[in-house]
């Protein structure tokens, strides 16, 4: 069976029906990831994670009739094909012509059914850890108690899951963060049923005056802390004052801590994200406007319009606009030397994407992979991100929002524009973008942990699981990667161009500067944060040559063919193999000006054209 679009077909009979049931996990190897042997421990080659079923159709080719199927549903025609369109982009076909009436309806219907759980505990990870539990002495469902996974490419080097006190304490000290502390009033989640057990708050906050607060803010979503600029200025993120009577006193309150925390007891600047970037609402409907535009429509019936439609989606343009409010809020916290809080109404969905863009921007260890991982679990997983309903994993749509991937497809574009400063590739951020759609891992199954902590003692309860002094049910980490890839596929996730800090950054007081080599056809760094653009360049070629492309100003006619590359990030590397066989090419240059990539090595990196804007 083929996954390509309108080419998926399998005859079917009744011996498929268990399997169909039993669909549990997610995406195909690719045409370039096969010539590389590059395969998923836990699937096979047309494996579809259930949580991963976006829509059922029947179809009945003899009554021209089909059905979109929900859960509960009767089907009163014998289908004759089934279509299932998948989350990341997939439309997979079956057909019945083989198989019996009776049991086509019956596969349909036992997909639609499982597909569409009511209730969080149906999903495949509680089965899983219910009956894993407890394997052995020294592990748990197969990764190391206590543990995040290895960081990557097999190494040794652990996730921290920032579930602990240590873990915040460790991560003060490595910034640096003076002023600032460990609170530990949220143990057993008694403030706050959205915020992690521990997190960090400045100094001269005491944790009654915090108790006293936190019923000011929307869900008592106090300020959290998120990163140190070695000149002492922070990043905070904090939910709205509710309460309007107390709204100066405790915003005032709490701005004076932060400024105390403060080496030069600089200004606070509050960026209010609610005002300044799109809303979850707006951004699910440019992302259902992409998925249409390179999934459902025809292409030979999107062709002449395909950048005109690509603009209106809006997709791009919401990168650019984090990517720019981003790149300015970096220039408050390096060069004003001015804390940065951010702002929103529950402070759990559109800060997580600025937090750590601005932390990649500025911080080279989250740039490595261990680093990245440990963000995205410090911002988002610890945070409270609700990724059970971001994601739609219960198919209620009415809350979903690709914010996370929104937040790889930024890193995405960082990454095409300065390659030897990740540690990580391309396969990496891919799937790490398919792991959201595998329901065996925990990391992203929640809307927050002590959501994991509720439903995982209430589903032990029970199945008469012994927790012990465990705090829930320990989960497969999607860090633990040895649980999806060989040792040797995972050496795939590292970038070959990457530099590392092994390099002085600054030498006899001064920074060197950077230089950069041409640019590939959509990224390009400039000085001043208020100067970032989209700009597009239409050519139609029959097999672009060398010189046409170079023309356009592309260095590799390879690397410049077809759609925008950030949609080739988002259809996965099946499309950018499918793109390589079509004759008629549309080429698209899109120049990102994103003002500031912090470096971090010294005068031997060869990818900065200017000296660099920001340094240590």
């Amino acid at each position: 069976m083929h996954c390509h679009r309108h080419q998926s077909v399998r005859f079917m009979g009744k011996a498929d029906l268990h399997q169909l049931q039993n669909l549990l996990h997610h995406r195909r190897p690719d045409a370039t990831a096969e010539k590389f042997h590059f395969r998923n421990l836990l699937l096979g080659e047309h494996d579809v994670p259930l949580t991963c079923i976006e829509q059922i159709v029947t179809v009945n080719d003899h009554k021209r009739k089909q059905k979109v199927l929900g859960p509960n549903q009767k089907l009163k025609f014998n289908p004759t094909e089934l279509i299932i369109y998948c989350k990341d982009f997939r439309i997979v076909r079956f057909r019945f012509d083989e198989s019996g009436p009776e049991s086509a309806k019956k596969v349909c219907l036992a997909i639609a059914h499982y597909s569409q759980p009511t209730d969080l505990q149906l999903l495949f990870a509680f089965e899983y850890v219910g009956k894993k539990y407890h394997n052995s002495a020294n592990k748990v469902n197969g990764v190391p108690t206590g543990g995040g996974g290895g960081a990557g490419g097999g190494g040794s080097q652990k996730t921290p899951l920032f579930e602990t006190y240590s873990d915040w304490d460790r991560e003060i000290k490595r910034t640096g963060a003076a002023g600032w502390r460990v609170c530990s009033i949220n143990e057993g989640y008694m403030v706050s049923t959205c915020l992690p057990e521990y997190f960090v708050v400045p100094s001269s906050l005491a944790d009654q005056d915090l108790k006293t607060f936190s019923h000011s803010f929307v869900g008592r979503r106090m300020p959290l802390w998120c990163w140190s600029h070695a000149n002492g200025s922070a990043l905070v993120r904090m939910a709205l004052i509710k309460d309007a009577l107390q709204q100066r006193k405790v915003d005032q309150r709490v701005c004076n801590a932060i400024t105390k925390s403060h080496p030069q007891r600089s200004d606070v600047y509050k960026s209010d994200l609610d005002k300044t970037l799109p809303n979850i609402q707006e951004i699910q409907a440019a992302f259902v406007k992409l998925k249409q535009l390179c999934v459902n429509e025809p292409f030979e019936e999107t062709e002449e319009k395909w950048l005109s439609s690509l603009e209106s989606a809006r997709w791009l343009e919401y990168v650019r606009t984090f990517l720019k409010h981003s790149a300015e809020l970096v220039y408050t916290l390096e060069s004003k030397r001015i804390s940065v809080v951010l702002q929103e109404e529950e402070g759990r969905d559109l800060s997580c994407v600025v937090a750590s863009l601005v932390q990649v921007m500025l911080d080279p260890h989250f740039r490595t992979i261990p680093g990245f991982q440990s963000l995205i679990q410090k911002e988002w997983v610890m945070a409270g991100y609700q990724f059970l309903d971001r994601c739609n994993h219960l198919k209620r749509s009415e809350k979903e929002s690709p914010l996370f991937l929104l937040f790889l497809d930024a890193t995405w574009q960082l990454l095409q524009q300065h390659p030897a400063a990740f540690e990580f590739s391309e396969t990496y951020l891919a799937v790490l973008g398919d792991s959201t759609r595998i329901s065996l891992f925990g990391t992203f199954l929640f809307n927050s942990p002590h959501q994991r902590v509720k439903q995982s003692t209430e589903f032990a309860i029970s199945k008469n699981i012994q927790l012990g002094d465990e705090k829930g049910l320990k989960f497969p980490s999607v860090w633990d990667w040895s649980l999806q890839f060989t040792a040797k596929d995972r050496t795939l996730f590292h970038n070959p161009l990457y530099i590392g800090r092994s390099m002085p950054r600054v030498q006899n007081g001064s920074v060197k500067p950077f230089k950069r080599t041409k640019v590939k056809a959509h990224l390009v760094l400039a000085h001043t944060p208020r100067n970032i653009s989209l700009r597009t360049q239409h050519i139609e070629s029959e097999a672009p040559s060398a010189d046409d492309t170079a023309s356009a100003g592309f260095e590799d006619p390879v690397l410049s063919r077809g759609l925008d590359r950030s949609l080739l990030f988002l259809l996965g590397t099946e499309a950018r193999e499918a793109l390589g066989s079509v004759e008629s090419q549309r080429i698209t240059a899109v120049t990102w000006e994103v003002p500031f990539l912090k470096p971090i090595h010294s005068a031997s990196c060869s990818f900065w054209n200017q000296p660099a804007q920001i340094f240590f």
